[in-house]
């Protein structure tokens, strides 16, 4: 390990992607402590303080952390990776986007010039709304707005803006001319921040006597096996035997190989995981704002560990794995891309035959991807508080009697990563070894693995 962090200062070139790619990600924390104007930043963390599993809390995380003290990174690169989703979804459904992306660099070019557009536009309606909600925002009876109004309102707009479109340039440059991807770079660095104020909690709390050391033992093996686990079935792939036919293309002998098509046990990544946190947090988010009963009941039984949330938190993850993968993997596209190379799968016709085998075997590998996700998805949930059951009708004084404690009220520990910024941290720290790994091989040194290069999440 210490010969390849080594191997990456030697190359010149590397060492200049690794160090422009640390000054770009220093500069965009530095731009996480500018304050936007006009914000009573203690009011407003307390009020998020409130918001564990809401909508708010969702953005926070994604933000570094910038929500809560809302600074001109507040919005961060969420409307950059909503527009993306936006025009990946389109795609299908609108035959000019489609004709564009398969124009090679150029379309790709005008798709990437329409999400920048859409990302403008999403920036605006969401530090809008943004604006709006802080006005009415009064946690203690200590306004989160020192001088509301349509003044406060603008600035808020042009501030949270113009850091958007910041964090989207900082991206394209890190993924440009630094290493690894610079969106998920820019999430990755928000997120793996609060580790250092996690760690600190858990250093003073075995101090103070508050943590107890073999609960800390248990948390760091608890979280080694869980990332483990992620990075096990990430890598995960069923491989489909692919033979070519041979032919005769002038004096030469073409075909005759045999490759694989491989299809992830996680076709979908994190982005079903996105699509349920944000479904789900959003009625909770409403029954914060809305003050009316039935709104405030139904933010009660959508709350952070309430059976009502996990059952639709899994529901949804299961829905949006096979929604997601249908959008981004056609079977039947595969099945003609093969027929018209001269590709076939052993002991399946092609054409519709291939198209279906390919097709069922996808829908097994998604249903394990998104039980998979489910399950990395509500470890945290289970840690922090259990699963309360006591809330159930009929059954929950039941079940508040015959089951343990430790199911019911989790095993009081602090899981300071979910199971979204957990796959994106794994996800993202992959895909940056295998870039760099690439650099390292084409100059052949020695790379991280001895054993061979480590497989990306694509």
């Amino acid at each position: 390990m210490i010969k390849f962090f080594r191997n990456i200062f030697i190359i010149p070139e590397l060492r200049k992607r690794v160090i422009f790619t640390f000054l770009l990600l220093a500069v965009y924390r530095v731009g996480a402590h500018i304050v936007t104007p006009g914000i009573n930043v203690e009011s407003l963390i307390r009020f998020f303080d409130q918001q564990q599993g809401s909508l708010f809390g969702f953005i926070d995380m994604f933000s570094g952390g910038n929500m809560r003290r809302m600074t001109i990174f507040a919005i961060g690169i969420m409307p950059y990776i909503s527009a993306s989703i936006i025009l990946q979804l389109l795609q299908v459904v609108w035959p000019y986007l489609e004709r564009i992306s398969k124009e090679g660099e150029l379309g790709k070019k005008k798709i990437t010039q329409y999400t920048r557009y859409g990302t403008v536009f999403i920036a605006i309606i969401q530090s809008f709304s943004i604006a709006v909600m802080l006005e009415k925002m009064n946690p203690g009876g200590i306004p989160v707005v020192l001088n509301p109004g349509w003044g406060f309102r603008m600035l808020t707009i042009l501030t949270m803006t113009t850091g958007t479109i910041f964090v989207m340039w900082l991206g394209e440059q890190i993924s440009e001319r630094g290493i690894g991807n610079g969106i998920s770079l820019i999430i990755f660095a928000g997120i793996i921040k609060g580790l250092i104020p996690g760690a600190g909690t858990l250093i003073e709390g075995l101090k103070n006597g508050d943590m107890n050391p073999i609960k800390i033992i248990f948390l760091m093996a608890l979280m080694l096996g869980v990332v483990g686990f992620i990075v096990y079935v990430e890598m995960g792939q069923r491989r489909i035997p692919i033979s070519y036919a041979k032919r005769v293309q002038g004096r030469k002998m073409m075909g005759g190989q045999s490759t694989f098509l491989p299809l992830k046990v996680n076709t979908g990544g994190v982005i079903p995981i996105i699509f349920a946190s944000s479904v789900i947090a959003f009625p909770a988010t409403l029954g914060t704002i809305i003050n009316h009963p039935i709104a405030k009941a139904i933010s009660t039984q959508l709350g952070f560990g309430m059976p009502l949330y996990n059952l639709l938190y899994i529901a949804a993850i299961i829905f949006f794995t096979y929604f997601y993968v249908s959008i981004i993997f056609n079977p039947q596209d595969v099945s003609d891309n093969l027929k018209k190379y001269g590709g076939f799968i052993p002991g399946i016709r092609a054409g519709k035959n291939t198209a279906d085998y390919i097709d069922n075997v996808l829908s097994k590998l998604t249903f394990v991807g998104a039980i998979y996700l489910s399950v990395v998805a509500i470890i945290p949930t289970f840690l922090t508080s259990g699963f309360k059951v006591q809330a159930l009708p009929f059954i929950g004084d039941f079940l508040d009697l015959n089951l343990p404690a430790w199911f019911k009220e989790g095993l009081g520990l602090r899981f300071y990563f979910g199971g979204t910024s957990l796959l994106i941290i794994v996800g993202v720290a992959m895909d940056t070894v295998q870039q760099i790994e690439a650099q390292l091989t084409m100059r052949n040194y020695d790379t991280f693995s001895r054993k061979g290069r480590v497989r990306g999440r694509r």
